[in-house]
């Protein structure tokens, strides 16, 4: 009895004094370094792109990349959030307690579900992982990492979050080719159902991607046309040419954002025989009477100046014909830039969404951080290893079997599970030679999984041929 009760103390130490999703875990001792956010140039809607577009202002990140681009003046990041997330539960039952634990409802609880749609490999997860503050969703460069919904909790103060982590929208011919199940098809629809509000995240890296929403996005949003969304434009900080994100927003929103019509026209005219990047001159807007002809600048038209607005006709219902000629959707309230692998400008994002949170009652305990069971948060993660690797297609076709999962004599987890695989070439693979590759995989699950868990995780690893 004194070695679980010793094992929960240390858990419930290493919580209290903050243990960073992504910082090593020391063993049993401790607490862990370092704090859980840092931002040093992306931006939300209210920093440089916000004065561009004229979209109501939220807050601006620490030497923006818009704003240094343009040469506007950099502003203090919002000050990070105080609250450290919970662990994981250890073992199904108390996972099932917590999660069958009536909420402990403060006194004007708020709650907003948000939905994380987009193209698969966008960085749903990985930005799941930095708004809960602990890694509980697999993360992975292949496609298709997360292959069924999941939830995870964010309990600040007196508002609960509730992020409905999906998998990225794909199609029947996909699912067929990954072996994946087809729950992938389904699942991301059946969030949009739950949510009060849909972050769609596009990969600006990707130059093939980056100037259009994919057709299963614009056909999600446009089922949902009610839902507020939001434009969340992830790995920022690989983009070289950050100009390219003033062309990439207003191709990704139509060149509408928040209800108000937006017209680009050239500031400058490039010279083809100077190899420097001419200066990008951005003016306001003037009056329509006073505007002389063709005169370089963003101009704004209000929607509210229409004679039919859009409250007077309800929300605009999109035909699958329309759908064909959209790049964009043009109903985006705001748009974040941010690099969520690094966490930076993830803390303005959470803050924007804590703003969002309505008046409701908890439909979590503020000690549940995921809905996973301890066993799903594994798997996942010894998954996301796999994936990364071996080559091509071959990590799909391996299956996941827990042999063993019990609490040690010390507290420690001890996890044992076997990989099957399909051919005897692929059990060669994922070994390596001289089991280089499985200690990897086992060695690095085994961090990811004390991070999650907060205690110490001896995991084993066997595979074998599928009979």
């Amino acid at each position: 009895m004194a070695a679980p009760m010793v094992a929960a103390a240390v858990r419930a130490l290493r919580w209290g004094c903050g243990a960073a999703a992504t910082a090593p875990l020391l063993p049993r001792t401790g607490c862990l370094p370092g704090s859980r956010w840092s931002g040093n140039w992306a931006l939300g809607t209210g920093a440089a792109l916000g004065r561009i577009l004229s979209v109501p202002a939220r807050w601006s990140g620490n030497s923006s990349a818009l704003g240094s681009l343009l040469g506007i003046p950099t502003e203090a990041p919002p000050a990070p959030l105080g609250q450290h997330p919970p662990p994981v539960a250890t073992s199904k039952e108390e996972q099932k307690r917590l999660l069958q634990h009536r909420p402990d409802q403060p006194q004007n609880p708020k709650v907003l579900r948000i939905a994380i749609i987009g193209a698969p490999n966008a960085g749903k997860s990985t930005l799941s992982n930095q708004l809960l503050g602990r890694k509980v969703f697999p993360v992975s460069k292949k496609v298709h990492t997360t292959r069924c919904k999941a939830r995870g909790v964010i309990t600040h103060e007196d508002t609960q979050l509730i992020i409905l982590d999906t998998p990225g929208l794909t199609n029947p011919l996909k699912v067929k080719r990954h072996n994946l199940e087809k729950a992938m098809l389904t699942d991301p629809w059946d969030s949009m159902k739950h949510a009060d509000l849909v972050l769609v995240l596009v990969d600006v890296s990707d130059h093939w991607t980056r100037n259009a929403l994919s057709k299963e996005v614009l056909k999600c949003l446009s089922q949902f046309p009610h839902i507020p969304s939001v434009l969340v434009l992830n790995k920022v900080d690989i983009l070289k040419k950050k100009y390219l994100l003033l062309d990439i927003v207003t191709d990704l929103t139509e060149g509408i954002v928040n209800g108000k019509k937006l017209e680009v026209k050239s500031a400058f005219k490039s010279d083809s025989s100077s190899s420097a990047k001419p200066p990008l001159q951005i003016t306001q807007a003037s009056p329509a009477g006073n505007r002389a002809p063709g005169s370089p600048c963003w101009q704004e038209r209000d929607a509210k100046s229409n004679p039919v607005t859009e409250e007077a006709q309800g929300p605009k219902q999109y035909r699958h014909k329309d759908l064909k000629d959209m790049k964009g959707w043009p109903k985006f309230q705001e748009i974040f830039m941010l690099a969520a692998r690094r966490g930076e400008e993830v803390d303005t994002l959470k803050q924007y969404l804590l703003m969002q949170a309505k008046p409701g009652p908890w439909e979590f305990h503020s000690d549940v951080l995921t809905s996973q069971s301890p066993q799903e948060v594994c798997d996942n993660i010894i998954r996301e290893k796999v994936l990364e690797y071996l080559p091509l297609e071959v990590p799909y076709g391996v299956t996941q079997v827990t042999e063993m999962w019990e609490e040690g004599e010390c507290g420690e987890l001890l996890i044992a599970q076997n990989l099957l695989v399909p051919r005897k070439s692929h059990m060669r693979m994922l070994i390596g030679r001289g089991g280089k590759v499985i200690s990897k995989i086992a060695q690095e699950a085994g961090q990811d999984l004390m991070n999650a868990f907060l205690c110490d995780v001896r995991l084993k690893l066997r595979v074998e041929v599928k009979s």
